[in-house]
């Protein structure tokens, strides 16, 4: 019961990196195998080196990732503030004065 409401459960599964550093695209994805998936607050921890790719180019590399499963209170907290987190990212004017 304990474990269901406050998480704490983990599982380490094998996963795809996939890397973009170009000029179109500047990104990173984690595939899971098995089809797993994470849910809001849960965390996840990738292992291995560092990886570095250089501009111009596109990589993927194969890991191991240990996911830790939020639990019911850290989950609804994550879906109730995620929307206000994420308009902090949004900040952005349109205003005719610019000032140099």
């Amino acid at each position: 019961m304990l474990r269901t409401l406050f998480g704490g459960a983990e599982e380490t599964v094998d996963c795809t990196v996939e890397i973009s550093n170009t000029f179109e695209s500047l990104h990173a994805h984690v595939r899971f195998d098995g089809g797993v998936t994470v849910g809001p607050g849960d965390e996840v921890v990738v292992h291995g080196q560092p990886i570095a790719v250089p501009y111009g180019d596109e990589a993927e590399f194969r890991r191991t990732a240990t996911i830790r499963r939020a639990g019911w209170i850290e989950r609804t907290w994550t879906r109730m503030t995620g929307d206000f987190e994420f308009m902090e990212l949004c900040e952005f004017s349109f205003s005719e004065k610019a000032t140099l």
